[in-house]
């Protein structure tokens, strides 16, 4: 696909192990505005912004914006896939673009200047035919390095019953390990097969999967071990929002505070997390240390406005706030 294929760069100096991103519903992000929304009128529109879009391919993006490097795999297909390719390729995001026959998605976010309200148009992904399916499997598998996968975001209609089964198998086999961000049945799924090393739900999404009210701390710290001593995962990280964040595993539960920032838009902070904790583990970070990096950079994100990530220079500052915090309550 020319362009649509940037090939695979090697990390940067601060990352020591190889990361990969997987996103199975990439997507073209428009973004526009108008006076007001109405129905049936003409809506004269402000000149559109592009941006790359994507769970998996976001967290690419956040770990280059930390200074790391990650290799963003999807499936790219049309005018709109070799678009999305070339996006990333101008940011300097390393990629590689697995050519399907569907177009890749286009999704608009809208921003009505009257009441300052945005909407967010989010299309389905395109279909992988089973050749596909199975091609994406052999590029993961025939990947020089792979110490880190991350799988982030939606999942296209009409993939085999055994595509993630067969994912995290192909992961074992390279000896990776897998970071999951999403959300229903896919999460449920690859729990149920077991072995991976961190999740990242948010409490909504913990709570749509242990199928219970989740209110009190005790009661989540209970549901989120559970899972761990269940031997599904070797850590969850539930996202609070505001709130922080816990992480549990069989050693250890923090409960991170998020520091106190300017709220601009929250677009971008959950990928932003991931990336940072990502790039964190590869660098030999802790668990510890690399879910307050995590979190100052999702709060990071917050700081900014529209659809984009965590800036370095946020993320690092609230770091230290963060490490400065967690060492004065070890003191105590």
């Amino acid at each position: 696909m020319g362009a649509a294929s940037a090939g695979i760069q090697p990390p940067g100096e601060s990352c020591m192990a190889s990361i990969v991103t997987l996103t199975l519903s990439p997507a073209l992000d428009s973004a526009t505005s108008i006076a007001r929304l109405c129905p049936d009128a003409k809506l004269r529109c402000s000149e559109p912004r592009y941006a790359p879009g994507g769970g998996g391919i976001n967290v690419a993006r956040a770990i280059h914006q930390l200074g790391g490097s990650a290799l963003a795999l999807f499936p790219a297909g049309g005018p709109t896939g070799l678009h999305l390719a070339e996006l990333l390729a101008a940011e300097g995001v390393p990629c590689q673009a697995l050519p399907i026959d569907a177009w890749t998605r286009e999704c608009l976010n809208v921003v009505e200047q009257a009441s300052a309200q945005q909407y967010r148009f989010v299309l389905p992904g395109a279909r992988l035919s089973e050749t596909e399916q199975a091609q994406l499997l052999a590029a993961l598998a025939d990947l020089p390095e792979l110490d880190y996968l991350v799988i982030s975001g939606s999942l296209p209609a009409g993939l085999a019953a055994d595509f993630i089964p067969r994912l995290l198998q192909t992961a074992e086999q390279r000896g990776a390990r897998c970071i999951l961000d999403s959300s229903g049945e896919v999460l449920r799924q690859a729990l149920d097969i077991g072995g991976l090393f961190l999740i990242k739900p948010n409490l909504n999404e913990l709570r749509t999967l242990a199928g219970e009210d989740i209110g009190e701390p005790d009661q989540l710290l209970r549901v989120a071990r559970g899972l761990v001593d269940a031997g599904q995962c070797t850590a969850v990280l539930v996202s609070l929002g505001p709130q922080g964040a816990l992480l549990t595993s069989r050693e250890l539960s923090e409960r991170i505070t998020a520091p106190t920032v300017k709220k601009l838009s929250t677009v971008g902070a959950g990928d932003s997390l991931v990336g940072a904790v990502t790039l964190k583990l590869a660098q030999g970070a802790s668990l510890s240390e690399a879910a307050r990096y995590g979190v100052a950079a999702g709060s990071a994100a917050i700081m900014t406005a529209g659809s984009e990530l965590c800036r370095r220079a946020d993320t690092e500052r609230l770091f230290a706030w963060l490490q400065a915090r967690a060492a004065a309550g070890a003191r105590d």
